[in-house]
C-alpha cells in the first residue's frame, strides 16, 4: 500500500501503469493523473467516480478488457492483477457446479444480448447473488444497461484504489 503522497508525486509513465493494472481505462488513468494533487482519499475516490461516470461507451468497454467473466479465472491479466480479481471474485470459485454453469450460460446470454461481459462489484457477494444480478439486469435496455456498468466500474475501481493508496 502507498500513501497520496506517493501517488502525487509519482512519475507520470510508473503511476499510469499501476492506474490501468487497477482499471484498464487508459482515458480514465490519464484524467486521473491530470487531477493531482490529492489531499485525501475520498478526493481521490470522487475524482474517479466523477471521471468514470464522464467515460463514453467504448471507454467504457476498453475498461473491461481487464475484467475476467464473473466465474472465469483472469489468464490474460498479470499476476497481481489476476490475483486480485480471484480475490473479489472468490465466492464464484466456490460454488457448486450447478451454480457455476449456470453463470457460464447467464454469462453468454448477457454477452449475446449487450456487446460485452458482464461487469459487477463481486466482492463481499455470493454466488447466487451475482448469478440473481445478472438474471435481473438481462431485463434492462442497452442504455440502462451501460448505465449500471458504469455504476459497477466506479465501484470497483473505488475498492482497488483504496486498497492500493492511504491518506496517510
Amino acid at each position: 500500500m502507498s500513501t497520496l503522497t506517493d501517488l502525487n508525486q509519482a512519475a507520470t509513465g510508473e503511476l499510469r501503469a499501476r492506474l490501468l493494472a487497477l482499471t484498464a481505462s487508459p482515458d480514465w488513468a490519464d484524467a486521473l493523473i491530470a487531477a493531482r494533487p490529492f489531499d485525501t482519499l475520498e478526493a481521490l475516490l470522487t475524482a474517479s467516480d466523477r471521471i468514470i461516470a464522464g467515460l463514453d461507451e467504448g471507454q467504457i468497454d476498453a475498461a473491461l478488457a481487464g475484467h475476467p467473466r464473473i466465474g472465469e479465472r483472469a489468464t490474460q491479466l498479470d499476476e497481481e492483477s489476476a490475483a486480485r480479481s480471484a480475490k473479489e471474485q472468490a465466492a464464484m470459485a466456490s460454488a457448486d457446479t450447478a451454480v457455476q454453469d449456470a453463470m457460464a450460460r447467464a454469462n453468454a446470454e448477457y454477452e449475446q444480448r449487450f456487446g460485452r461481459i458482464y461487469l459487477v462489484a463481486a466482492a463481499g457477494r455470493g454466488a447466487h447473488e451475482l448469478l440473481s444480478l445478472l438474471h435481473a439486469r438481462l431485463g434492462n435496455d442497452p442504455a440502462r444497461e451501460l448505465d449500471v456498468v458504469r455504476g459497477e466500474l466506479a465501484r470497483i475501481t473505488r475498492l482497488r484504489l483504496g486498497d492500493t493508496w492511504t491518506d496517510q
